[in-house]
């Protein structure tokens, strides 16, 4: 006897951070106009997404003293947008990256509480933290928190002791404030005294409709893991293979317990890219032209540069990497993470090109991010399937590479695949985010 498919979560991020986008394409459009996330927010509701993803930059990256020219150069304030797209739409989640190191809870907590009000429990918090002093001269903070106390971890859970870092805290004060008005609408004052922030007054916001708005967490390092298993309603990763999600997602499930969670409190979504086409080899034949738009010969010598922290300017894209060894300490790309022991990588990379007899631009394209799922409608709906029946992933946060229509495709010709499987919804169930994700809400602890 057949069994019907695990149902899977499905969310739309805006394309336009980092390389993903290919803006030379002529469909490409504006990044910041309202147009552009209306329309691709209304893409991702009719069919039937979870949420609307926003990713967040605080100071613009540069490279070389220059503006990242190949990167967004503009963007509005998140919870602003999403505000707006509330009107717009009527039961797609809106989910915010709002920095935890330039915020304060008591502030951060009431806009979120609010968006939550305005779109009738739809609202959704990204955190993500900063620890490095060139996006805090924005904030004329020159003593940034040490990198002990927030790294791409968000901080980990109290574990034998171990202290919350100012991310953890953050996240678990905004939550006492949610909590301060009682479920029948009566405020009660709040006192929180901890390592990093210590508060007191009465929250302005009454109980949002979903209880707490959805936490998402970003983050693959084990303190990462940690908090999402302690605190999370969704993780936002990123895995390549079907292996390496299943390992990651028994990990992350394995952690629960020791919170008194279930393995269904969590979902584990990853951020992947697709291309289609109306076969699986005029699918490959696009992803390569897409590879080659996104990694153009300058964008090759950007990327290399960012592993070698020096200005290779005046090496050719098609030719042999460089001999001379990275610089670990170079403060050549501001605003960008370096990825690993520069050294190291540029070791991987040399024997790759070694093996392959790969030029620069060819051994970018071949060691950075690439197309996820790729093939027909039909291969990419029967992939998407497997890696949730196989416990790799509860779901997936799809990053289209055109802006604002490069999810129009998807939603058209493979979403009706999946509804076919029985793996997707065929429409809303509940009118929150939470009853979207499966999540119950919160028990009020007043």
């Amino acid at each position: 006897m057949s069994t019907a498919p695990r149902q899977m979560h499905l969310a739309a991020h805006f394309p336009g951070v980092n390389n993903t986008t290919v803006w030379a394409d002529p469909r490409s459009r504006s990044q910041i106009d309202f147009s552009s996330f209306e329309h691709l927010a209304r893409t991702a509701e009719r069919g039937t997404f979870d949420f609307f993803f926003l990713a967040e930059g605080l100071r613009l990256r540069e490279h070389n003293g220059r503006i990242h020219d190949l990167d967004v150069v503009g963007r509005p304030e998140s919870l602003t947008l999403l505000a707006a797209l509330a009107a717009v739409t009527d039961r797609l989640g809106l989910a915010a990256t709002v920095n935890a190191t330039f915020n304060e809870p008591y502030e951060l907590a009431r806009r979120l509480a609010t968006l939550d009000h305005l779109s009738d429990g739809r609202a959704a918090w990204n955190v993500v933290t900063s620890s490095d002093a060139f996006t805090g001269e924005n904030f004329r903070r020159g003593g940034y928190l040490d990198r002990a106390d927030l790294p791409q971890a968000l901080g980990s859970a109290r574990t034998g002791g171990t202290p919350y870092t100012r991310a953890a805290e953050f996240v678990a004060t905004a939550r006492e404030l949610w909590d301060t008005w009682t479920p029948d609408g009566t405020p009660r004052p709040f006192t929180h005294q901890g390592q990093h922030f210590g508060i007191e007054g009465e929250f302005t916001v009454p109980r949002s409709p979903q209880g707490h708005p959805v936490v998402i967490q970003a983050g693959d390092s084990p303190e990462g893991r940690e908090f999402a298993a302690s605190a999370a309603d969704v993780i936002f990763t990123r895995h390549g293979t079907l292996e390496a999600g299943r390992t990651f997602y028994a990990d992350v499930k394995a952690r629960l317990a020791k919170y008194g969670r279930e393995a269904d409190e969590l979902k584990i979504m990853p951020g992947v890219t697709f291309v289609l086409g109306d076969s699986d080899a005029e699918a490959q034949e696009k992803a390569a032209e897409i590879r080659l738009q996104q990694v153009s010969p300058q964008n090759a010598l950007l990327a290399l540069e960012q592993i070698w922290g020096r200005d290779l300017s005046s090496y050719d894209p098609d030719g042999p990497l460089p001999e001379i060894d990275p610089d670990p300490e170079s403060s050549l790309v501001q605003g960008r993470v370096r990825h690993g022991d520069p050294l190291a990588v540029a070791a991987r990379w040399r024997a790759l090109s070694k093996e392959k007899g790969l030029s620069i631009r060819q051994t970018v394209i071949e060691t950075t991010g690439r197309q996820s799922f790729i093939g027909s409608p039909q291969t990419v709906a029967a992939q998407l399937t497997e890696f949730v029946a196989a416990d790799a992933a509860d779901g997936f946060i799809l990053v289209p590479h055109l802006t604002p229509g490069g999810l129009d495709d998807f939603v058209d010709r493979v979403v009706p695949l999946l509804q076919e499987r029985g793996a997707f919804r065929s429409e809303y169930t509940g009118p929150t985010l939470r009853s979207h994700l499966g999540l119950a809400e919160p028990v009020w602890k007043g």
